[in-house]
């Protein structure tokens, strides 16, 4: 029997706010422990909560980037469980009136090879709702500490349907999710610092069945490769209990990424475990119509919606565009380099294969670097005008640009790097090489066209690089042809 997988994620971003949720603490990472705390945060008798606006206004942001439904009216209910990281034994969440209802994610799953486009789908959602983070627990040994530094940060909890069905589109959908935040400004997703969490819910079911089977979640997967793989083992993993005649049961595991295995850790909690009801320290919230105004008027342009544009605007390929989409930053800058451009494809490939590099090499940022965008389309246009070759731009030009923030064409100027269309004295190169190399002419005169190369880089060494390398190819062969 073959057996269909059917996995809903339930995706915990970190909102970016000064403050916390409920009070004016502020947010970090790699503080000293415990330092971000108040009577709030600890929940001490008599603190009482205040609604942080903005965390308010990037979940309704959140919802229109994911089309989703915002009600008019949402409140906060007490989720109690009783945990070492959750100070106040409830947390303070959303439960049957969530701030983002429905919506959908596209996403892009991997093409036939890295250079080709992969299909596009859409992935439903259940619900976006707004709550407070927990602490964290560090283990030592036999010893566990908690740090509560963590608790109260703004945490939008992204709920999808049970509608993904491999591995490869639940990375897919984090990655797509993961884009979308960043360039709504809502969060830097950055997995490493606990401001994106994933856990998974996965079953697997007789291949025609309508039922789900019973549903295991996965949680303590700290990357989206550590999803992909953590998924890919779960399956395998209950594929093969089930083959063999056991049975799955509702439970919550853990993965180990050192072991790539899942393990056991409790069995799993239904929504009526938690006791779930309004909070009665704190309003529900009425979103008008001028609300939702201002923050519609924030949306940007989607990742998607971009990357179409490249390919229709400038008709730049799926290698190009793979690599600036995720990144607004680099996305602006090529941008700008192309409004001064001749050919905007070409600021693209400077960008994402020379500048990118020597930015890693360096171990650099974007915004670090000394080229600007206004660099690279001056070093384009310099190239497109014939002024100098590609090679010219790449070994003597770039690597001074990027060193010390010249302009190309005063590079250009002042290594006298200028390329020669003096015809008469590219001819007299040219002739000297045919005169010079008669094997590779006699190969050409017998149809091996690919031996005018040899050529050509003889003639390219003998004007130290600064014959046009179009108008060398050119009379080479008008050359020989008289030659024969």
């Amino acid at each position: 029997m073959e057996y269909e997988v059917v996995i809903g994620l339930e995706v915990h971003v970190q909102v970016r706010t000064k403050s916390k949720i409920f009070t004016s603490v502020g947010v970090g990472f790699g503080q000293d422990p415990n330092t971000l705390t108040d009577p709030v945060v600890l929940g001490f008798p008599g603190a009482l909560p205040v609604i942080n606006k903005e965390a308010v206004e990037k979940s309704i942001k959140v919802g229109m980037l994911l089309g989703s439904t915002i009600p008019e009216v949402t409140k906060w209910d007490r989720k109690n469980y009783f945990y070492p990281d959750s100070p106040k034994n409830y947390q303070i969440s959303q439960f049957d009136q969530p701030i983002c209802e429905g919506g959908k994610i596209e996403i892009e799953l991997t093409g036939p090879s890295r250079n080709v486009m992969g299909e596009h789908m859409l992935i439903e959602l259940t619900r976006a709702h707004l709550e407070e983070d927990v602490g964290k627990l560090n283990h030592f040994d036999s010893d566990s500490l908690v740090d509560y530094n963590r608790a109260g940060t703004p945490l939008l909890e992204i709920v999808t349907e049970p509608v993904l069905h491999t591995p490869d589109e639940a990375f897919a959908y984090l990655n797509a999710l993961r884009n979308l935040m960043i360039y709504g400004d809502i969060s830097d997703c950055d997995m490493e610092k606990g401001q994106m969490r994933c856990d998974a819910n996965i079953s697997i079911r007789p291949e025609g069945q309508e039922e789900l089977g019973v549903k295991v979640e996965i949680k303590n997967m700290n990357s989206i490769s550590g999803v992909k793989n953590g998924l890919a083992y779960e399956i395998q993993r209950q594929t093969q209990t089930v083959k063999a005649g056991g049975a799955i049961h509702q439970e919550t595991r853990g993965w180990d990424a050192a072991k790539s295995v899942t393990y056991h850790m409790r069995f799993k909690e239904e929504s009526h475990d938690y006791r779930y009801y309004p909070d009665p320290d704190l309003m529900p919230v009425r979103i008008d119509d001028a609300w939702r105004s201002r923050v519609e008027a924030t949306i940007p342009e989607r990742p998607f919606e971009r990357q179409r544009r490249y390919y229709e605007e400038y008709n730049l390929p799926f290698t190009i565009t793979s690599v600036l989409i995720p990144d607004p930053e680099l996305c602006d800058f090529f941008e700008k380099a192309a409004k001064g451009c001749p050919k905007p494809q070409q600021a693209a490939n400077w960008l994402v294969n020379n500048l990118l590099g020597e930015l890693g090499n360096a171990g650099m940022s974007l915004s670090e670097s000394k080229i600007s965008p206004a660099h690279l389309a001056e070093l384009v246009s310099l190239i497109e005008e014939g002024a100098i070759s590609k090679n010219i731009a790449k070994e003597q030009v770039f690597g001074t640009m990027f060193e010390t923030g010249e302009m190309p064409a005063a590079i250009v100027e002042a290594k006298g790097l200028k390329q020669s269309n003096d015809t008469g004295e590219l001819e007299g190169f040219c002739q000297d090489v045919i005169d010079a190399n008669p094997g590779p002419v006699a190969e050409i005169q017998g149809g091996n066209e690919k031996a005018i190369n040899f050529l050509k880089g003889q003639v390219m060494k003998a004007s130290r690089g600064k014959a046009n390398p179009a108008l060398v190819d050119k009379m080479l062969k008008e050359l020989i042809d008289k030659k024969a």
